[in-house]
């Protein structure tokens, strides 16, 4: 492939799908399989859901620091581009510590830097495709492509290997990450003089954002158990490392397809009723693992219903973020969501997921109350007009 003469050349869409291919192939090393990993190490339940919690609180104020670079400096490519080589370095560390405070250590810093990515490559792609939700979303699914990928060959490789390998894979695949992301070209951006002296503070503070942030907070909570503790369920239940793997990327299969869609169904329903529509089903999801996930066939449905816990969420809260705060604020709006959905939410979740889960012995309830979470998340965008949405 040549490299990219323009921001918006089709070589330049395709490293960015690369880009998300290797950014949340990621994800389906760790996020699945961290609790293997850990668990391998001789972690209790409460120490793996400690662990999450706390390097999840990196999350709350890495990404804002790492955005008011982005948006003082103007140069979010080169915010990315040091987030993806510091990234790579801190979790390499892994290889050398052991112990729960020092892997916590590494992890969060990791975490820390970890956090400077998304809302570059987010914001980068919707300028490149200008804000068009249906480009955004052609070139997103290669992020759920990778996801898929890296799940699969992740659950192989610990049935082959051992509960290490998640930490292999992964170094491989954030230095992949890294050498990509130097390849990108980012498209110029003209600051808007009129809006020079403007602060956030007004975007911020009205009752359509905190609802949306309270929405996003409850539900990253929820996903808690799900987060840490899915992989270990499933081996708890017998299904093997490549079946954990292959149920994981039905999951994302279904958000892959329904990705193609997002742009007519957004443009139809509205982001207000994708949210709720897509938070109820995820409620539906997590009261299917409680009750039924010894169910084979209840389970690939529930695994099918990512298509709207993430896919069908994120590709509105995207939306939504991109044209609420505009090109002048967009790095700071995208961080304020993750800070505050992914790691406030995501922390607490993982926290109590851990407190819950009693090695195993609690899945049930553990995901219950994930599901009631997922109510009061989709509650509280009923009252918010779709309109301011």
């Amino acid at each position: 492939m040549p490299l990219p003469k323009s921001a918006f050349s089709n070589s330049n869409l395709i490293l960015l799908a690369i880009t998300y291919l290797f950014y949340f192939g990621q994800f389906g090393v760790l996020m699945p399989y961290l609790g293997v990993f850990l668990d391998g190490r001789g972690f209790s339940s409460t120490e793996i859901g400690e662990l999450f919690a706390l390097i999840t609180v990196a999350r709350i104020a890495g990404p804002n620091l790492w955005a008011i670079l982005a948006d003082k400096s103007g140069r979010a490519l080169r915010v990315l581009q040091l987030g993806a080589l510091l990234t790579f370095a801190t979790f390499s560390l892994v290889f050398y510590v052991d112990g729960f405070w020092a892997l916590t250590f590494s992890l969060a810093l990791m975490m820390m830097f970890w956090t400077a990515i998304l809302p570059q490559i987010e914001g980068l792609t919707l300028n490149c495709v200008y804000g068009h939700a249906s480009r955004y979303g052609r070139i997103r699914l290669w992020g759920s492509i990778g996801y898929i990928l890296l799940t699969i060959f992740t659950g192989k490789m610990i049935d082959v290997f051992s509960s290490e390998a998640p930490i292999y894979v992964g170094a491989l695949v954030l230095f992949s990450l890294f050498v990509t992301t130097l390849l990108l070209k980012a498209p110029k951006v003209e600051k808007n003089s009129s809006q020079a002296s403007v602060s956030i503070w007004h975007k911020i503070n009205t009752p359509v954002f905190y609802a949306f942030l309270l929405s996003v907070a409850l539900l990253q909570l929820s996903f808690g158990a799900y987060y840490g503790f899915f992989a270990l369920y499933l081996l708890d239940l017998d299904y093997s490392g490549q079946a954990t793997g292959w149920l994981i990327a039905i999951g994302v299969l279904a958000e892959v397809i329904i990705f193609l869609q997002a742009g007519k169904l957004i443009k139809y329903f509205g982001v207000k009723w994708i949210l709720v529509i897509s938070i109820l089903l995820t409620a539906l999801r997590w009261y299917l693992l409680a009750v039924v996930a010894n169910n084979p066939a209840i389970l690939v449905f529930s695994q099918m219903l990512h298509a709207f816990s993430f896919g069908m969420t994120h590709a509105a809260s995207m939306q939504f973020i991109h044209h609420y705060f505009g090109n002048r604020f967009q790095s700071q709006g995208q961080a304020i969501y993750l800070s505050v959905g992914f790691g406030i939410g995501g922390a607490v979740g993982g926290y109590g997921a851990g407190y819950f889960w009693q090695q195993g012995h609690g899945a049930e309830q553990t995901f219950t109350l994930a599901a009631i979470t997922a109510v009061f998340s989709a509650i509280s965008l009923l009252f918010v007009s779709s309109k301011r949405m």
